[in-house]
């Protein structure tokens, strides 16, 4: 971490706390010059503080002068508050298929069902009622939480975190019309999830109908996402809550999908590109560009579309007083 010590060497903090509620046995930090009158009245134990505000008064009994006061943070709770170790073994309840594969120190939990052919890879663990469908292949140190469900063709790389609810590989939303009814498309690709994803809970991911849908790796998912069939999500995304992505989109490296944001399907959003909150994309967007608004535009334009909106209600009564004015004009000058 590299931080310098201001105050007493010898505070000992057991948890994390922000500045308003943190209490002597508590870490916090200060990073934003705007908190710092939190800080004056803060109770903490220890203070992580950046080095442009070293000198900010408060009454912590010590604090630690460091560049990242954030990341300091990250690093101090790994620490702080250690992962629950789970032994490996396999539950009473557990329903293996014919042929799975199951690998060294795996912990598996109540009621999980493992069907025919499927791998599991060293150090996973799987939570109660977790269902992993035929000849799925699950990484390394991945760990799947309650009642998630991968089905057949879903394919995880190592260290993937899915969370609760969670269902990936179902068929995606693909039907032909024809002799007056809504023919079902087959869906033969698979689901790919790449190393390091992390995919919250009750998100939903589609199998691919010819293709794939690929998660790429590294990429993190929050909860209620939708992704249809075929899409593919390059390295390093964040894609948050709510989000629905339409079949066959690409999401090139680093792209950024804010909460509830939209997009049709059959469009590229470039690497880096971020998509606002609630925005609707109906075309691609180019790589390093932010969009917003409904349907999406560059920001600027977006914010200046949305500013000319809001004056038109004041630019109407202007309007109708002009009107007034003029048609009192002249039924004034019929009378004389």
């Amino acid at each position: 971490m590299n931080g310098t010590l201001h105050g007493d060497p010898d505070v000992v903090v057991t948890g994390v706390a922000p500045l308003d509620r943190a209490r002597p046995e508590h870490l916090t930090f200060l990073a934003n010059a705007k908190y710092a009158h939190l800080f004056a009245e803060c109770g903490a134990g220890v203070a992580l503080v950046s080095p442009e505000l070293a000198e900010t008064p408060g009454r912590t009994a010590a604090r630690v002068v460091v560049d990242k006061p954030h990341d300091a943070m990250l690093s101090l709770l790994a620490l702080l508050y250690p992962e629950p170790q789970h032994a490996p073994g396999v539950h009473s309840t557990v329903v293996i298929g014919r042929g799975a594969h199951i690998g060294e120190e795996v912990a598996i939990g109540p009621y999980v069902v493992i069907g025919e052919g499927a791998r599991i890879g060293a150090r996973s663990r799987l939570d109660a009622h977790v269902v992993v469908g035929a000849g799925v292949s699950v990484g390394e140190a991945c760990h799947l939480y309650p009642g998630v469900t991968l089905y057949p063709g879903s394919e995880l790389k190592d260290r993937v975190r899915v969370h609760a609810g969670v269902r990936l590989g179902s068929d995606g939303f693909g039907y032909v019309f024809r002799g007056g009814r809504h023919d079902k498309i087959p869906h033969v690709g698979r689901c790919i999830v790449e190393a390091d994803v992390e995919i919250g809970a009750n998100t939903t991911i589609d199998r691919g109908s010819i293709d794939d849908t690929v998660i790429g790796a590294g990429t993190k998912i929050d909860n209620l996402v939708q992704i249809a069939h075929n899409v593919r999500i390059g390295r390093l995304c964040l894609i948050m809550s709510q989000v629905g992505i339409a079949g066959s989109v690409r999401l090139e490296d680093g792209a950024i999908l804010a909460g509830q944001a939209g997009i049709a399907g059959h469009h590229t959003i470039g690497a880096g590109a971020r998509l606002a909150a609630q925005a609707g994309a109906f075309g691609d967007i180019p790589a390093g560009e932010t969009w917003s608004g409904y349907p999406a535009r560059p920001h600027r334009e977006a914010l200046r579309a949305q500013a000319a909106l809001f004056k038109l209600p004041s630019l109407l009564r202007a309007l109708e007083r002009l009107v007034d004015d003029r048609t009192g004009n002249v039924k004034g000058k019929e009378k004389r």
